[in-house]
């Protein structure tokens, strides 16, 4: 427990296995008596082949300092692993929170994911896949859910293509050596849109040539047909990974704060107004 106004961080702890080996988490801790408190799974980016659990430590004291408990987790880089074992690992952490709300002081039922460009696509492919027996991996705590309340993807790849390229898409060989138009529509995140997929808040730039702007574009298209809860946030001009300046993560901070106090803190939907 933080007593201090600040956020505690215990990095370095175990929440599962994969390929043989221990995967590691950075907690944060809000400061005060936490119990029953919402959480976040943090994934970060690297275009599934770099990039470690630290590149999103601002988010986790900026939210953990609002009253969020955040994970940071790692996932096994591919060649290390190929994939599904980035998805298996995140769902992994998302039963490891579940299953240690106690030890954490959250509240089960209020668990989101955030993820940044490859983790973006990690955590809305976990939003769409609650339980799903592809996805699920043996990480670890096994038959525990791994639904979530929530969903921010930050520049995520929503759209995989095979052969013949799709609007907003990205190739599936960013992603596997071997590709199929099979492999592509089970990894794409768009594929698993329907009516129960959890409220989403997407982030992205105009000027991001990594990602195409589209990707986060269609999602939000889709989201909106299925009557999802969704908000599209595009910033004008700016690159992929625009809210590493300090000024824009704070922006986003804030919005991804507003959205989750509506959806995951207090959760409520929408009602007419009378005037």
């Amino acid at each position: 427990m933080a007593d201090d106004g600040r956020v505690t961080i215990e990095e370095g702890v175990v929440f599962g296995t994969g390929g043989g080996r221990d995967l590691k988490a950075d907690v944060f801790t809000p400061p005060g008596e936490v119990k029953d408190a919402p959480a976040v799974l943090l994934v970060h980016g690297g275009g599934w082949r770099q990039g470690d659990r630290s590149q999103l430590r601002g988010y986790g004291v900026l939210l953990g300092r609002r009253g969020y408990v955040c994970v940071a987790s790692e996932y096994r880089l591919i060649p290390e692993s190929p994939w599904p074992a980035q998805i298996h690992d995140v769902k992994a952490a998302l039963r490891w929170m579940r299953a240690n709300a106690g030890r954490l002081g959250i509240d089960p039922d209020k668990i989101a994911i955030e993820g940044n460009s490859a983790g973006a696509h990690l955590a809305l492919l976990a939003a769409g896949t609650p339980d799903h027996p592809e996805f699920e991996g043996d990480g670890g705590n096994p038959g525990v859910s791994t639904a979530v309340a929530a969903a921010i993807g930050v520049y995520a790849p929503t759209l995989f293509w095979h052969e013949q390229s799709a609007r907003g898409g990205v190739p599936i060989l960013a992603l596997h050596d071997e590709p199929s138009a099979e492999l592509a529509a089970a990894a794409s995140p768009m594929t698993h849109v329907s009516g129960e997929f959890p409220p989403t808040l997407l982030i992205h730039g105009t000027g991001d040539t990594t990602v195409p702007p589209l990707a986060s574009v269609r999602m939000y298209e889709e989201l909106v047909a299925a009557k999802v809860p969704v908000e599209l946030h595009m910033y004008a001009e700016q690159p992929h990974a625009f809210d590493a300046v300090p000024e824009f993560g704070r922006q986003c901070a804030a919005e991804m704060l507003l959205f989750l106090d509506r959806y995951v803190r207090q959760p409520r939907r929408a009602e007419a107004l009378t005037l």
